[in-house]
């Protein structure tokens, strides 16, 4: 399937640091060749150490995968899905031109969560599997 082909989704959030980069990579993983995904966030905080830990476990590499700004694509890029991953994105991210449908999948902040280093990680890993939740779900909606 060549790119112009694709469906191109956006996840976007508020840093670009853990919910939408597992959303992309689940997507990217999960959803084959029928996909040209991306992430971005509206402050962009740089990707969590943690967020790379918990999809290493599952066996995907996160090296290829940075912190954007939702700048990077208004105007450039037009997109079937934007997805946002937090109130605060779902609240503030601006109509743009490209912007196609738009679904809102609320997911607790594993950023945010206050705890040692085990139990940052196990909140990491629950809203990891909630999002593998989610896009598992979502395709089995988008091949219908």
């Amino acid at each position: 399937m060549n790119e112009k082909e694709k469906i191109k989704v956006l996840f976007l959030c508020t840093g670009n640091s853990a919910r939408s980069q597992m959303a992309e990579a689940w997507l990217r993983d999960l959803g084959g060749d029928r996909f040209s995904v991306f992430s971005a966030g509206l402050e962009p905080h740089g990707v969590n150490p943690f967020t790379t830990a918990v999809m290493e476990e599952t066996g995907y590499d996160m090296g290829d995968h940075s912190s954007k700004h939702l700048d990077q694509f208004i105007g450039t890029v037009g997109f079937d899905y934007l997805i946002t991953v937090c109130g605060n994105a779902d609240e503030r991210c601006p109509h743009f031109p490209g912007m196609g449908t738009r679904l809102h999948w609320p997911f607790d902040d594993p950023a945010a969560f206050e705890g040692n280093q085990d139990q940052k990680l196990a909140f990491f890993r629950t809203v990891r599997d909630q999002i593998k939740a989610k896009i598992q779900s979502w395709l089995e909606e988008t091949e219908q």
